[in-house]
């Protein structure tokens, strides 16, 4: 998740495709996207990311974010492969072209898990099953 500043300083939380890469995270954002609207005008941001299974392990970072078009392609076809495998991302990146790149290097950092904690019941799905199928409407 990434969170930015709206012009009243609310706040807007996005999931975005996130690589961590030379010690900083780079998020893919469309041109023109509202989230590099906001960076531009406020570049404070925060980026938590999480592991969706028991523990629950879990990592934030907040500072200054910069907004640039150094190795977009790159970031791109990486973001887009990571995400949806060689062959579709591979077929997403080139359909969507590069955007800006998002950099986001820790100013103040968070760390936790819940590995002290008990563990839930079988039958208690605190956390997605994997299943990666869309729900069937109707």
């Amino acid at each position: 998740m990434l969170a930015t500043h709206w012009p009243d300083g609310s706040v807007l939380l996005s999931p975005v495709w996130h690589e961590w890469r030379d010690g900083g995270f780079n998020v893919g954002v469309p041109s023109g996207d509202v989230k590099a609207r906001h960076l531009a005008r406020d570049p404070r941001a925060t980026i938590v990311v999480f592991d969706h299974s028991w523990p629950g392990r879990g990592f934030e970072v907040r500072g200054i974010a910069r907004i640039s078009e150094f190795d977009r392609t790159g970031v791109s076809r990486r973001l887009s492969i990571r995400y949806l495998g060689s062959k579709n991302g591979n077929a997403y990146a080139d359909r969507v072209g590069p955007g800006l790149v998002v950099r986001l290097e820790p100013g103040t950092t968070r760390a936790w898990d819940f590995v002290d904690e008990p563990t839930p019941d079988a039958d208690v799905a605190v956390f997605p099953s994997g299943n990666r199928q869309a729900p069937r409407h109707g």
